[in-house]
């Protein structure tokens, strides 16, 4: 065929999106009239078809509440302190314990402990009892006949006893709504049957049909998942008509959504059928496709999995609830205050993931990388932050409302660390979620001074820092002294770590140190200015008396040492500064330059508070020590040390 570039020729804003699908998918059309029968334990989460009415009461007779004495309440009336009553036991006066069926004649019971029994056959009382005192009628919690739940009720495990106690053990739910996911891309391959060794490059492992197909089961719906299939057109067109044409009640395609020239998806809809939607105005999200394919709804799914996961929950999980007669699940909110001004561009709703916690009395809200391909955005997430089509971003000190993804609770138990990247935090984060599993550490890694700036900001518990004094060789101290004049801090060791330059196994290029960063066939990966290890190579540079405009790639920057890492090895940059056990990690070769002091600076404001306590616990414990020190490159021998 012709492979032309597509253009979005129906792009909406969401709202106008979620509109368009509303009216052509009503949710009376979409509902799932299908029932099945199911024993009532086996029903917990699924979706009543039919309203459900007791057979029986419960209780279904009078049962005595108490362990005591069955009595005619009239028969005690006039008993004192003063002119106690005797009754006589087994004729005024029955035994009975509790969940016992109450006695003809009685309408009341007399807790045992009220009861002075003089001889076995006489039961002294002080106090009278009123008509169905210490009993549970009949029909107290249900009455035969009463409607236990309505159609379109979800059932809960509480809902079974009520059932089983209704005389209910078999209800009618409806059929959950099948989904059909369907992968393209000659690019991926199935991490099943492909070992990691032989992954070629241009080659991706599918997940996003996985992630999709348990996104559709949260939702309530049953997902077939089939093979991926390749960048033909035919192919993608035939899968499709199949699965409108069987049992399915929405059809998902993964991938081929946008602009480029083998980008299928809309080809294959406007074949088969209506395209409704073509690219909604959000980020990320923009090139998903709504369809109409005789009569049911078809999406081409944006193959960035983020992006995905937000075309689905925004358009087709509506369309699900709808099928089995719920409402769409509302998200938590709060309002939290962002760490920093987030720019955004005009015309693009955003829903940008971020960091969540509690520092001091307000929530704090640290972005996350906004690519669309990056899962770990999302996983890593607490909450999205919607930034509205009509605004350029969002103010440094201006709170927002932002969805929660995790529950509060974690989020007010959150340690908040910003500030230089070391792979230990990954380490603490560990240590401390196995020891303390209520309490988490959530490090934002944008460069020592950017801690600094937190903890100036008031946005965070700790910062990690690396900062090399040139004039002294000392780390940290005097720019803590400048920067945080006013903000009393403590400073504690975390490591002593070997920075040096990273390069690929064998050194190919033959790099020796700083001074070959200038050759012509040698290209840098650097660090974000502000970083504690931009400014150790800066101050090497100046030592040397290089011009940093002679070095190529310097102003190519990454924010982690692991992403430097990763630069070297996919060829993307020949060298990188960093420390050891990135280089390690990734197999790269290294060439030491310096051994550094990396330390938490802490406000003295937090550092007694028991969550920064348990931290200092597991950082001068022996088994957290040991595992830094496997990594390789880091020196724990002032470790735990307070400054």
């Amino acid at each position: 065929m012709d492979h032309k570039r597509n253009i979005y020729l129906k792009m909406k804003t969401l709202a106008e999106a979620r509109r368009v699908l509303r009216e052509t998918f009503p949710a009376a059309a979409l509902l799932c009239r299908d029932t099945e029968m199911l024993s009532v334990p086996d029903s917990v989460g699924r979706v009543l078809a039919e309203p459900v009415f007791a057979r029986l009461s419960s209780p279904n007779f009078h049962a005595a509440a108490m362990d005591g004495l069955a009595v005619a309440a009239e028969r005690t009336y006039g008993a004192s302190e003063t002119t106690p009553l005797a009754l006589t036991v087994g004729r005024e006066a029955i035994p009975v314990n509790t969940g016992h069926v109450l006695p003809e004649g009685t309408d009341a019971v007399i807790m045992i402990e009220h009861v002075t029994f003089e001889d076995p056959d006489r039961a002294v009382i002080e106090a009278p009892v009123f008509p169905w005192q210490n009993v549970r009628k009949m029909g107290e919690d249900i009455v035969a006949g009463e409607l236990l739940f309505p159609q379109n009720h979800r059932v809960t495990p509480y809902c079974v006893g009520a059932l089983l106690s209704g005389g209910i053990f078999i209800v009618a739910v409806r059929r959950k709504p099948k989904v059909l996911i369907i992968p393209t891309g000659s690019e991926l391959v199935d991490w099943r049957t492909t070992p990691l060794e032989d992954l070629k490059p241009g080659q991706v492992l599918e997940s996003n049909g996985y992630v999709l197909s348990r996104m559709v089961e949260a939702a309530g719906g049953e997902a077939v998942q089939l093979d991926k299939r390749s960048d033909d057109l035919q192919d993608i067109t035939d899968a499709i008509a199949e699965g409108v044409a069987g049992e399915f009640d929405v059809v998902l395609t993964i991938g081929g959504s946008s602009a480029g020239s083998e980008d299928f998806a809309r080809h294959a809809l406007s074949e088969l059928g209506n395209i409704l939607v073509h690219g909604v105005t959000i980020m990320p999200g923009k090139p998903v496709i709504a369809g109409e394919v005789s009569g049911k709804p078809v999406f081409g799914m944006p193959g960035y999995p983020v992006s995905a996961i937000v075309a689905f929950e925004q358009l087709v999980r509506p369309l699900l609830c709808a099928m089995l007669g719920q409402p769409e699940p509302e998200p938590q909110k709060v309002q939290a205050h962002p760490t920093r001004k987030i720019p955004s561009k005009l015309g693009v709703e955003e829903f940008l993931r971020v960091k969540l916690g509690q520092v001091g009395d307000r929530i704090v809200a640290t972005p996350l990388p906004r690519g669309a391909g990056m899962i770990t955005s999302i996983t890593e997430a607490d909450g999205i932050l919607r930034i509205p089509n009509a605004v350029e971003g969002v103010a440094e000190h201006e709170p927002v409302e932002v969805e929660l993804i995790k529950p509060l609770p974690l989020v007010r138990n959150t340690i908040v660390v910003v500030g230089s990247h070391d792979n230990t935090l990954d380490l603490l984060a560990d240590r401390l979620q196995a020891a303390y599993p209520a309490l988490s550490l959530s490090s934002s890694h944008v460069g020592s001074m950017g801690g600094l700036m937190a903890i100036r900001k008031g946005v965070c518990h700790m910062a990690g820092s690396h900062l090399l004094d040139t004039e002294d060789g000392t780390y940290n101290a005097s720019y803590i002294k400048r920067y945080l004049p006013q903000v009393p801090v403590r400073r504690v060791n975390l490591v002593f770590r070997d920075q040096g330059l990273m390069v690929l196994p064998g050194n190919p290029k033959n790099i020796q140190g700083i001074e070959d960063l200038v050759r012509d066939d040698v290209r840098l990966i650097n660090r974000q200015g502000g970083s504690g290890t931009r400014i150790l190579l800066d101050y090497r540079l100046r030592q040397l008396g290089i011009d940093p405009g002679d070095i190529e790639g310097y102003r190519d920057e990454e924010f982690t040492h692991m992403s430097v890492a990763v630069a070297v090895l996919s060829g993307r940059a020949d060298v990188g500064l960093g420390i050891f056990a990135a280089a390690r990690a990734l197999g790269l070769d290294f060439i030491p330059v310096v051994t550094e002091q990396y330390d938490l600076i802490i406000p003295e404001a937090y550092f007694e508070t028991e969550n920064i306590q348990r931290v200092l616990e597991i950082i001068n414990s022996r088994t957290f020590k040991a595992q830094v020190e496997a990594l390789g490159g880091y020196h724990t021998e002032k470790t735990g040390e307070i400054y």
